[in-house]
């Protein structure tokens, strides 16, 4: 059997390409995307469709709700309760995301304590949760952005009095797999996510965010797209500045993706994405590897 890890930043083809290589391999599909763990939300994160699986069988979907603290240790758990299950079945398994540390937690020698309740760092700033995690832990790399990391070492701590630090196995794997990543020109790919932003927007995300904000769904905001939708239901800014926020912020999110991807893996067999003939990157894709 298989493991092949597809990865690469948003709206680089990941989705199309997935299906069609889940098809050569024989393979069920693991998600590895942070945000389409969750239920209620599926336009804006651009989750796959049932249209879109054509019968590939997907994995770690849809799995928790966005009131529920489901944190990097809980899907380390679970993924890999699916990935061990399909090894023994001697199924081919393709995991396909963008979020590098999903891919890290579940290949690799990452442990994590198990983490109970949450914690609300809403009414802090970002300058004084970075003061406070510096006072714990001065060796800390938390850049004082990084809002989630920021709040995931502070509520560790508050909950279990443990400090978060460099993970000794974090290189080390515990599975046979292959990387595969996808890249591309960056200007078609911003271009690329620009337009998927406005399909989003004619699919129906306003409705859907809507339906979040008014359910007070708080960890939405979390998510780009919902994050700049909330603050427009708010008034704090009008739509037109809400969607191009989006876009903007969701090309800086690609930057992050690819910079992560190519500073924390190994081995990754890069293809440039041929967005005008999708078909000849998957046939490379495949001939690379019918030699494993």
């Amino acid at each position: 059997m298989k493991i092949v890890v597809l990865l690469g930043p948003t709206a680089v083809g990941k989705t199309s390409i997935s299906i069609k290589l889940a098809k050569y391999l024989n393979a069920d599909i693991i998600n590895a995307d942070s945000t389409s763990i969750y239920k209620e939300a599926s336009i804006g994160t651009a989750k796959v469709t049932k249209e879109e699986m054509d019968g590939v069988i997907h994995h770690m979907l849809d799995v928790t709700s966005l009131s529920n603290n489901y944190t990097v240790y809980d899907y380390q758990r679970d993924a890999r309760k699916v990935l061990d299950s399909l090894i023994k079945r001697d199924k081919n398994v393709l995991i396909v995301g963008g979020t590098g540390l999903y891919i890290k937690a579940l290949l690799y020698d990452y442990n994590f304590s198990q983490e109970t309740g949450s914690v609300d760092y809403s009414k802090f700033t970002n300058i004084e949760l970075k003061s406070r995690v510096d006072e714990i832990y001065k060796e800390n790399n938390i850049h004082v952005n990084n809002r989630k990391r920021l709040e995931r070492f502070l509520s560790h701590y508050d909950l279990t009095n443990e400090i978060i630090k460099n993970n000794s196995g974090k290189d080390k794997p515990i599975y046979d797999f292959v990387l595969i990543g996808l890249t591309a020109d960056r200007q078609r790919l911003y271009e690329r996510i620009d337009k998927r932003v406005e399909i989003m927007l004619c699919d129906g995300f306003i409705e859907e965010a809507r339906n979040l904000y008014n359910g007070n769904y708080h960890k939405a905001e979390s998510l780009i797209g919902y994050k700049e939708l909330f603050s427009y239901f708010k008034g704090e800014m009008d739509l037109h500045d809400s969607v191009e926020t989006t876009k903007l912020r969701t090309r800086k999110y690609a930057k992050r993706q690819y910079t992560w991807i190519k500073n924390q893996f190994d081995g990754i067999k890069w293809f440039d994405v041929d967005f005008d003939n999708m078909s000849d990157t998957i046939k490379k894709i495949e001939a690379y590897l019918s030699s494993f």
